[in-house]
C-alpha cells in the first residue's frame, strides 16, 4: 500500500502539470497548429513532472522509504501511477491532451522511482525507446504507465489499468495491475485466494471479455462453435487488457481472449506481462491460444495473441479453439 503522503503527492504532481497544461492550452499553443501544440504540451508536461520529482523529493523517490519486497514494490508503483492518472484526469485538462499527457506523467514517474528503488535492473516501457540490452539482464521491468489511453480519456470509463512487472531470467515473478477506476490493485503480493465462484451449473454460460475495437473473430468461427456442443457463450466488449484480466481475477467472466491480427500483431509485451502474472497467482490459465506458455523479455516486443480463463474450462475451451482456428 502508499502511504498518505504519497498519495498527497499523487495528487500535487498531477494538479501542477495539469494547472501547467490548461495554461498553455489558453495561452501559447493557442497560437501553434494542433501537432505543435501537441508536441509542447507533452514536452510541458514531462518537464514539469520530472522537476516536481525532484523538489518534493531530493532523493529521486516519491515512496516512501521503506525496503520492501519485489511484489509490494509492483503493488505500490501501480497504485501510485494510477493516483497520478486519476488526479490528471480530474485537473480539466481538453480530452486530446489527456492520453498523452496521461502516458507521460506515468511513466516518468515511475521510471524514477524503479531508477531509485532498483537501480540495477533494465526497464521496457511502452513509452519508452526500448534498449534492447535488457535482453541479457537478469531483472527486467516490464512496465504499461497507462494501458487503455482511449478508455482513460473517454469521461466516465474506469476500464483502463496500470501495468507493472517484473521478469527475471524470463520468467515472471512478480507484478501488479492498478484498476485506478475501483481503486483497486490486484498484485501478486496479495493474490485474493480462492477463486469466486461460477453462477449457475458447471455447464453454465460461458463469459468472454473481448477487444472492443478487435474482437476475435474465432469465436464466430463453425468449427469453433461445433467444437462447444452444447456449451453457450456470452460476449462482451471491455477496455484494456489488464481491465479485462481484473474481470476474469473478480469473477465477473470466465474468459479474456485476444487473437493476433492477419499480420501478426497482437498484445505487446507490457500489454501482457502484468496481467499474466497476477492472473496466474490467482489460480488462472495464462497462455496462448494453442496453449503454449508466453515468453517475456525477448527481443520481439509483440506478445501476439492471449489467453486467460478460470482453469476448470481450460482443457475444453483449448480444443475448440485449435477447431476453429485451424478451419
Amino acid at each position: 500500500m502508499t502511504s498518505p503522503s504519497d498519495h498527497a503527492l499523487a495528487r500535487d504532481l498531477a494538479t501542477e502539470a495539469g494547472e501547467l497544461l490548461l495554461g498553455l492550452r489558453s495561452g501559447l499553443l493557442a497560437t501553434l497548429d494542433p501537432r505543435a501544440a501537441g508536441r509542447a504540451a507533452d514536452a510541458a508536461a514531462q518537464d514539469l513532472l520530472a522537476q516536481a520529482l525532484h523538489q518534493h523529493r531530493p532523493d529521486d523517490s516519491v515512496l516512501s522509504e521503506e525496503a520492501v519486497d519485489d511484489a509490494t514494490l509492483a503493488g505500490r508503483l501501480a497504485a501510485l501511477a494510477g493516483e497520478v492518472l486519476v488526479s490528471l484526469r480530474a485537473s480539466g485538462l481538453a480530452t486530446e491532451s489527456l492520453g498523452k499527457a496521461g502516458d507521460l506523467q506515468a511513466n516518468e514517474l515511475l521510471l524514477a522511482e524503479l531508477a531509485a528503488q532498483r537501480p540495477g535492473d533494465s526497464i521496457l516501457s511502452e513509452e519508452s525507446a526500448d534498449d534492447l540490452s535488457r535482453v541479457g539482464a537478469s531483472r527486467v521491468w516490464i512496465i504499461d504507465p497507462l494501458d487503455g489511453t482511449r478508455e482513460y480519456s473517454a469521461a466516465g470509463r474506469g476500464d483502463w489499468a496500470v501495468h507493472v512487472a517484473l521478469c527475471e531470467g524470463g520468467e515472471l515473478t512478480a507484478g501488479a495491475v492498478a484498476l485506478p477506476g475501483e481503486s483497486r490493485t490486484l498484485g501478486t503480493d496479495e493474490p485474493l485466494g480462492e477463486l469466486p465462484g461460477r453462477p449457475g451449473a458447471p455447464d453454465a454460460l460461458w463469459r468472454f471479455v473481448v477487444s472492443r475495437s478487435r474482437p476475435p473473430a474465432v469465436l464466430d468461427a463453425p468449427a469453433f462453435r461445433a467444437a462447444l456442443g452444447a456449451q453457450t457463450i456470452d460476449v462482451r466488449p471491455h477496455g484494456s487488457a489488464g481491465a479485462k484480466t481484473a474481470e476474469v481475477v473478480l469473477g465477473r467472466a470466465d474468459v479474456y481472449l485476444h487473437a493476433s491480427s492477419a499480420d501478426g500483431s497482437g498484445l505487446n509485451q507490457w500489454d501482457a506481462a502484468a496481467p499474466a502474472v497476477v492472473a496466474a497467482a490467482a489460480g488462472l490459465h495464462v497462455s496462448h491460444l494453442d496453449g503454449s506458455p508466453l515468453r517475456f523479455n525477448v527481443a520481439n516486443v509483440v506478445t501476439g495473441d492471449f489467453l486467460v480463463c478460470r482453469p476448470e474450462i481450460a482443457a475444453p475451451l483449448l480444443v475448440a479453439l485449435a477447431a476453429g482456428l485451424g478451419s
